[in-house]
């Protein structure tokens, strides 16, 4: 009776052993998947690109699976206006924008004390001339209107193509930017029009000519190849470009974003998709 005893007693023993031993188990079980959690967690950053219109968003659009297998999630924001992703940065709303070229970046800075910075140039959007009534620059009327861009980087950006192209002639650069004042020969007396940049595919109905980038240029079915009367080239400061802050600009998920955005698989889309009217700066 006492061998039954002891031998029962012994076998208790051993079940209490292997349910604490088990129980352990589950606790070190639940507190590596604790642990696996938190460290994907933690790899897995997402990042806030505040754009405005195709290409731009069609190419984070195209980077946005490659991001996610590098642990990136990329959260796209389409806004309404030229104002609001620089505007978005600035107050730490989004992470980077991708919509404008350097110098409006430049004056975006300076007329709100801002520290925006350019991570990456991606392409040159072809700035051009458009006349809906005529097939030559020269065929434009004396006292023609020629709509361009109100804001100050972009009217220099106009003044320096008509001056490119011999339609006007500018004196020598006294500011950062060139504006109208700096103009000394218009000897077709062209009227420049300042418009809102939204409002530059409207104009081509109402303006003799527009200078306007492909974007806006796109939906009325104009290319600069085709049917610009005069275009910019790559041999300027315009390229869009990949904006962040100077307090993330070096972040590994801005640094991965821009990789991803200069990729052969970008360029390939650019010149496949949109030829000349977005040249890869890459």
């Amino acid at each position: 009776m006492k061998k039954k005893l002891s031998f029962l007693l012994m076998m208790m023993s051993l079940a209490v052993l292997v349910l604490a031993a088990c129980g352990g188990n589950n606790s070190n079980t639940g507190e590596i998947e604790d642990e696996t959690a938190e460290k994907t967690e933690q790899e897995n950053v997402t990042l806030k690109v505040a754009s405005l219109i195709p290409p731009m968003t069609e190419i984070l659009e195209l980077v946005q699976p490659i991001l996610e297998e590098d642990g990136v999630t990329l959260d796209i924001q389409v806004l309404g206006d030229n104002v609001q992703p620089n505007q978005a940065l600035a107050s730490n709303e989004v992470d980077a924008n991708f919509f404008q070229h350097v110098p409006y970046m430049e004056q975006f800075n300076a007329s709100n004390e801002a520290n925006l910075v350019p991570v990456k140039a991606i392409y040159y959007a072809n700035y051009g001339v458009y006349a809906k009534n005529f097939d030559n620059i020269d065929e434009l009327p004396e006292g023609s209107v020629i709509a361009i861009a109100n804001d100050v980087s972009n009217i220099d950006r106009s003044l320096k193509l008509l001056n490119q192209h011999g339609v006007i002639t500018l004196g020598e650069k006294t500011d950062t930017y060139y504006t109208q004042a700096d103009i000394i020969e218009n000897p077709k007396n062209y009227q420049l029009k300042e418009v809102d940049l939204l409002m530059l595919a409207r104009m081509y109905d109402d303006a003799d000519a527009v200078v306007m980038t492909p974007a806006y240029a796109s939906p009325l079915g104009l290319t600069p190849k085709s049917d610009a009367l005069l275009t910019e080239g790559t041999d300027n400061d315009f390229a869009i470009t990949l904006v962040a802050r100077e307090d993330n600009k070096e972040s590994e998920a801005i640094q991965k974003l821009a990789e991803a955005m200069t990729s052969e698989a970008v360029r390939q889309f650019l010149e496949e998709e949109y030829d000349e009217t977005a040249i890869p700066a890459f």
